[in-house]
């Protein structure tokens, strides 16, 4: 049984989807990484998982964390800490800028476990020093300001992480750090995985990142299914338009052009059809008239588009000579 299951999910602000019918699963000690551009309804979608959606969205369809229908506050503040965290993508936006690191990691152990500061400090430090943190009992002492963006957002990983949560749900973790630290911070996510069963769920914009430490991939596009499945499989052979644009605009050491593929236009409001429709070179009247289902290419590769059964085999070849 998974250990997170979420079946159509809706999010909706001001009669407007944000996200639509979205369904996917994730067990534990997995990786799950949400792709697709900014604006695709990824970090919403993340949010709603953990239930800190801002106010004024409201939210339908089913959100189940290891067998138990999660609706309401009262259902997460009782797994907040304890069994699910949020990394969010801006580690400053959870740190107290008046309290000491150490400080804020021993909270979040007094919260859950009920232990005296003494023991919490301890197990901060523990924290602290697990996610690489130099000489993690003086660091303890120091501010957020006082830390560099990469070891903020590793003391934000040791605050998610302090209570081993079975699920850590972490959006863009890596945003605007330099390569040396995104690896070492996915590093991290990787040896919970490994060490404590920790299922993960990565919001990233980053599909090499995807392709390299992600079990499965879910793509999305104005909050819907576009394509899921293995991570190699979806990544190296995409079936649906969208994702082949997306993999076709990374650079490639085998290409001789001087150019990248671009998807062309902007994302803009759906119609009643495919989202992506105005933007697809693939596009057929059927796309702007109804909506695609989700359905399994195979091995649980699912693709949502009316075109699957006669795209080229190779479906980047769309994109191809379409550049800025």
């Amino acid at each position: 049984m998974s250990l997170l299951e979420v079946r159509d999910l809706r999010i909706t602000a001001g009669g407007v989807d944000l996200v639509r019918d979205l369904s996917f699963d994730v067990a534990a000690g997995e990786m799950l990484a949400v792709v697709g551009e900014s604006g695709a309804g990824k970090s919403v979608t993340a949010r709603a998982v953990v239930g800190l959606l801002p106010a004024g969205l409201r939210v339908s369809g089913r959100i189940r964390f290891d067998g138990e229908d999660l609706v309401g506050a009262a259902a997460y503040r009782k797994l907040w800490g304890r069994r699910i965290a949020f990394v969010p993508q801006d580690a400053l936006s959870v740190l107290s800028p008046v309290h000491t690191i150490g400080d804020q990691l021993a909270l979040a152990v007094r919260s859950v476990r009920g232990v005296g500061r003494r023991e919490a400090l301890a197990r901060a430090v523990a924290a602290l020093d697990r996610v690489g943190i130099p000489d993690a009992a003086r660091r303890a002492r120091a501010y957020p300001h006082e830390f560099s963006g990469g070891m903020r957002q590793r003391a934000v990983i040791a605050m998610a992480t302090v209570n081993d949560p079975d699920l850590v749900v972490a959006d863009e973790p890596t945003t605007a750090l330099d390569p040396t630290v995104q690896a070492r911070i996915l590093d991290l996510l990787d040896s919970f995985r490994e060490r404590a069963g920790t299922a993960v769920v990565l919001v990233t914009h980053d599909l090499p990142v995807a392709a390299a430490r992600a079990d499965r991939v879910l793509v999305v596009y104005a909050g819907r299914h576009v394509e899921s499945g293995p991570a190699h499989r979806v990544l190296r052979e995409p079936r649906a338009p969208y994702t082949a644009g997306l993999v076709a605009s990374l650079p490639s050491p085998h290409s001789t052009s001087r150019y990248l593929p671009v998807l062309p236009g902007t994302p803009g409001s759906p119609g009643p059809g495919c989202a992506f429709a105005p933007r697809c070179p693939a596009v057929v009247d059927t796309c702007a008239l109804r909506e695609p289902e989700s359905v399994e290419w195979r091995d649980g590769h699912r693709v949502s588009c009316h075109r699957l059964a006669d795209l080229p085999p190779r479906t980047a070849d769309l994109f191809e000579g379409i550049t800025a």
